[in-house]
């Protein structure tokens, strides 16, 4: 289950790759602008400013999130990913922190560009940072053999590609591929881990009772603070990758 209120604690930090994703894409009057895994909506209610001609749709697998959408006004239905097809008029895809989620998401960037119209846009924004110490040491504790057996196994580095790996990916695109680490600068107790608990803490939430949860975090609030200790002023830095990539259909 998704949390929109813990999803939005770090609204801003959150917002700022998908502002940068966006201004990549230089499509200039669009039929139709679709917001894969679009959460909450907060950030798909912005597409229409940049894009007032067009129709703004937002698809998101959570009903939390869609009901928060919904809430917002936005456009928004549930559903799958991995089942989603273009329609004829889709002429900007964007899928901003989702696609992580979706194993052997590579494949269905190649058959959404290929069903996509001629010159449409395709912008995407992964989290890279599952090397770094917050997962890492998330990873760690849930195979410790207390959790093991109730969370399974989490996410690791091959949850995404590198740039040049979704590059590779736009045969015969335009295509611009990069990646970015934010430093943020978080307030707040524990901040690293109220940040993760939005998103990768989320398999772990589901698998554990109330209880048990709040061990868990327990457990791992001491070893995310020696990892990202505060600093004088009790602001703490977060370093945070993220992987993006923009093709341009031919």
């Amino acid at each position: 289950m998704w949390n929109p209120a813990d999803y939005l604690a770090f609204g801003d930090q959150r917002g700022r790759p998908f502002y940068d994703l966006v201004a990549r894409v230089a499509a200039a009057h669009p039929r139709s602008v679709v917001d894969l895994g679009c959460g909450p909506g907060t950030l798909t209610a912005t597409l229409s400013h940049r894009w007032p001609g067009a129709r703004i749709a937002g698809i998101d697998s959570s009903p939390e999130m869609v009901a928060a959408a919904k809430a917002r006004g936005v456009d928004v239905r549930e559903g799958d990913l991995r089942t989603w097809e273009p329609a004829a008029d889709t002429d900007v895809v964007i899928s901003n922190a989702a696609l992580q989620w979706v194993p052997d998401h590579a494949d269905l960037l190649r058959a959404w560009a290929s069903a996509l119209p001629s010159h449409a846009w395709i912008a995407v924004q992964v989290p890279g940072n599952f090397a770094a110490p917050s997962h890492v040491l998330t990873r760690e504790l849930a195979a410790d053999p207390i959790w093991r057996d109730r969370i399974g196994p989490l996410r690791d580095e091959d949850a995404v590609l590198t740039p040049a790996e979704y590059a590779d990916l736009f045969t015969g695109c335009e295509v611009d591929a990069w990646e970015t680490t934010y430093l943020h600068c978080l307030d707040g107790e524990d901040p690293v881990l109220e940040w993760i608990t939005g998103t990768a803490l989320r398999p772990v939430r589901a698998a554990l009772d109330d209880a048990e949860w709040e061990q868990f975090r327990a457990t791992l609030a001491p070893l995310l603070r020696a990892e990202y200790p505060p600093r004088p002023d009790g602001t703490t830095w977060f370093p945070f990758r993220r992987v993006f990539v923009v093709a341009r259909t031919p």
